[in-house]
């Protein structure tokens, strides 16, 4: 009878064993966009990943006749700890994340061994996945496994929900993600909120400089972290984590597809939108050798997307109860739905991550005329 193993990542080959798993287990999904594996080496490093900052994490393979069939991560992100607990974290929280298994017995030996780790760091619950942040990849896809997803979100098999809740997880939050055509505009209700909005001389809605980029992302970083401050799993974002986000994201940073509201003068709302390059990385199959790199490179200069996501949007917190803060928003989203249809070809938007009580942006959604078209349930588990 083959014996199974489970042990910590500990060298470079290791941490290479790692990052092929995924491509080997999820290869024959014709919906799974594989990463770019630079990508996923640079996650994991704490060196290029400024998560790292205030988090530690242990990586770990299980092993069968010395094939490797399995691979977590075990971590805690100390930030979170800091939070209250009924925002969903806090005091005493682990995390998991970066979860493939080949078979269910691989898939609880390797839960065994996060939880494990996490005992004995004095975490009294474990949460998961996340792959690391919550503002990385957050969540189990459990709705839309029929279609591949946009960039920066996961995909996942459908029956790792079994597995995970089998072994005595509950969800703990529903993260949802819209669909929209944006090629013919909006329902009449949402012009004339826009409209009004165009004409009213307090309200200016400008593109970022890109010249000015780290001036425009300590902007977006501040009304982010006080507009998302009391949302569930809310964990601020630091300094360092916004330089290597973006340093990551740079080239997919276009001007007329990032807006800032201002009201009297003053940044008080964002919109983030990404062209959605997983169009071009799907045929790449997470590699840039050999003309794949020529291939991305030409798209970064002039990209077509069929898709873009919003994967950032925020008004300050004291304006989210009052007409402005909605009106702010249906104004960016117009803007860049105008920009994004003319100049890339757009013809859909996906918004989202966005979670199932967040009742503002929900109602957004819905006033767009979006519809569901991801679920993703994030787990937890008393230790």
């Amino acid at each position: 009878m083959s014996s199974l193993s489970i042990r910590p990542v500990a060298t470079k080959a290791d941490r290479k064993a790692f990052i092929e798993l995924a491509y080997r287990l999820n290869g024959n999904d014709p919906n799974w966009v594989a990463p770019l594996r630079s990508e996923v080496a640079a996650t994991i490093d704490p060196k290029k990943n400024g998560w790292f900052s205030h988090a530690e994490a242990q990586l770990f393979l299980a092993e069968r006749d010395r094939k490797v069939v399995g691979r977590i991560s075990a971590h805690i992100d100390f930030l979170a700890l800091e939070m209250p607990a009924e925002k969903g974290f806090g005091p005493g929280t682990g995390f998991w994340g970066l979860f493939e298994a080949e078979d269910q017995n691989a898939a609880k030996a390797l839960m065994n061994a996060a939880e494990d780790w996490l005992r004995k760091k004095g975490m009294t619950k474990s949460m998961g996945p996340l792959s690391l942040s919550i503002w990385e990849e957050p969540g189990l896809l459990v709705k839309g496994h029929d279609h591949p997803p946009t960039i920066l979100m996961g995909h996942h098999p459908a029956h790792y929900q079994g597995w995970i809740e089998a072994l005595g997880y509950a969800p703990a939050k529903k993260l949802l993600t819209y669909c929209l055509n944006v090629e013919n505009g909006f329902p009449p209700l949402i012009q004339r909120i826009v409209a009004a909005g165009e004409k009213n001389a307090r309200i200016h809605i400008r593109r970022v400089s890109k010249a000015k980029f780290e001036d425009e992302a300590a902007i977006i970083l501040a009304i982010l972290n006080d507009a998302w401050s009391d949302n569930w799993g809310f964990v601020p974002l630091t300094a360092p984590e916004i330089a290597d986000v973006g340093n990551k994201l740079k080239p997919l940073v276009f001007e007329d597809l990032i807006r800032i509201a201002e009201l009297d003068g003053e940044p008080v709302a964002f919109m983030m939108t990404l062209p959605d390059m997983n169009e071009v990385l799907r045929p790449l199959k997470g590699s840039l050798l050999p003309f794949g790199w020529l291939k991305l490179l030409m798209w970064l200069r002039k990209p077509k997307s069929h898709t873009m996501r919003v994967p950032l949007m925020g008004v300050v917190k004291r304006l989210q109860s009052s007409r402005m803060a909605s009106q702010l928003a249906f104004m960016m989203i117009e803007f860049i739905r105008r920009d994004a249809v003319v100049d890339y070809g757009t013809r859909r938007g996906e918004i989202g991550w966005v979670l199932d009580d967040n009742q503002g942006m929900n109602a957004i959604a819905h006033a767009i005329e979006s519809k569901i078209n991801r679920e993703y349930l994030i787990y937890r588990k008393a230790l």
